[in-house]
């Protein structure tokens, strides 16, 4: 029997768009020519997975169709969800759809995760598939390429060959984390690998209210074009929770795979930043290179609502002391030892350290070092032009 993948698409994507009111799921963002939910569906295309199955909600559908068409994903379900419950809501009713067996073992992804090498994902994921059991669950931790505070961790004991979670770490703070690290400590991915009777056995327990809500809410689904419109009133009963709060919290019984692949949630425009600077030769066009007193930029990609530029500042240099009526700014510095200004604070950032520019604030970049610097800017509104740029000190005499 094969694996059946479950794609969860329903997230949100406000912490990209702080304080917007339009903006774009994640897993639906044009990063150049690739998506997340693209990148997901392709991943699932391997002879260890049947088709897949995804999770979301009315508002994404036609995005979520267009997806599977552009990947030529013809065989599919679509469970769709009548109000955002969080997680938990979303595994189970996935779960309880008829034609799966109650032995199947369900694969869940999130449809905007970007992971690379997902042929040694994949092999993990197969590897373990005798593992399972009715009450089992797996979870994927992700070696840590770095202390960070936007992850949660969890750490195992190993016990006949199978890594068993004996704690979880909610996003812990930067200190907190590098002493996680050290007891080795791996990110929690948010993918679940278990069986559908081990859903529906945990849910029974420990969460009777929301399996009987999505039980019923399954079971007066209307389903039209590979797509389950489940029961409004019936779901509205369930409890909105996670799966991580729901079950994890509460099973004894997880097991990790353990995975050093590069992976990230793309969750901070300082993670999209490292995209564009791991594949900038792929962005980079000669037509897109502007040349400015201080240096030079070059725009590797705009998309909807932001734009990817990289900035290189000569040695004993300077841009002006500035401000961006429509715009925020994050920089992600990549060479050199910038001299940074926001407002009345000025201070230095060092390679990969990123800071981030409010809409409005006074800021400026110096370089007073020999060593050239670079830095990849995301800018983000609705406004992204030259134009939107108020000088206040320039040692260029383009104050106006």
């Amino acid at each position: 029997m094969k694996i059946r993948p479950v794609i969860l698409c329903g997230g949100a994507g406000t912490r990209l768009w702080p304080n917007q009111k339009n903006h774009q799921a994640k897993q639906f963002i044009d990063f150049g020519g690739w998506t997340l939910i693209q990148k997901a569906l392709e991943r699932v295309k391997n002879l260890i997975f049947d088709y897949p199955i995804i999770s979301t909600n009315s508002k994404y559908l036609k995005q979520v169709k267009l997806a599977l068409k552009k990947s030529k994903v013809k065989k599919y379900k679509i469970v769709l969800e009548p109000a955002k419950k969080n997680t938990a809501p979303a595994i189970l009713s996935s779960a309880l759809i008829k034609d799966i067996p109650s032995n199947q073992a369900l694969m869940f992804f999130a449809a905007d995760h970007l992971i690379e090498k997902s042929n040694i994902l994949n092999k993990s994921i197969n590897k373990n598939k005798s593992n399972l059991d009715d009450k089992n669950l797996f979870i994927f931790g992700i070696k840590p390429t770095n202390p960070s505070s936007e992850y949660g961790y969890f750490l195992t004991k190993k016990i006949k060959n199978i890594n068993k979670v004996t704690k979880f770490i909610e996003k812990p703070k930067l200190l907190k984390a590098k002493q996680v690290i050290k007891k080795n400590g791996y990110w929690n991915s948010g993918m679940f690998f278990l069986r559908k009777d081990s859903i529906i056995n945990n849910f029974k327990k420990y969460q009777p209210k929301t399996y009987r809500s999505c039980l019923k809410s399954l079971n007066k689904a209307k389903f039209k074009n590979n797509t389950y419109y489940l029961n409004r009133s019936s779901f509205a009963q369930s409890v909105q929770k996670s799966f991580d709060y729901a079950i994890l919290e509460k099973t004894k019984n997880i097991n990790a795979i353990k995975l050093d692949i590069p992976w990230s949630d793309l969750g901070s425009w300082n993670e999209i930043s490292k995209i564009y600077k791991k594949n900038k030769s792929k962005y980079f066009k000669k037509k897109n290179v502007y040349y400015k007193p201080w240096g030079r930029y070059v725009n590797l990609f705009k998309g909807k609502g932001f734009l990817v530029k990289e900035l290189y500042v000569k040695s004993k240099s300077s841009l002006s002391l500035q401000k961006h009526h429509h715009r925020s700014e994050y920089w992600l510095v990549t060479n050199g030892k910038p001299l940074i200004t926001i407002n009345k604070n000025k201070f230095t950032k060092k390679l990969n350290e990123s800071v981030f520019i409010p809409q409005g604030a006074i800021h400026r970049i110096e370089n007073p070092y020999k060593k050239p610097v670079k830095i990849i800017e995301v800018q983000t509104g609705h406004i992204l032009k030259e134009s939107d740029i108020v000088r206040y000190q320039d040692i260029y005499g383009r104050v106006r």
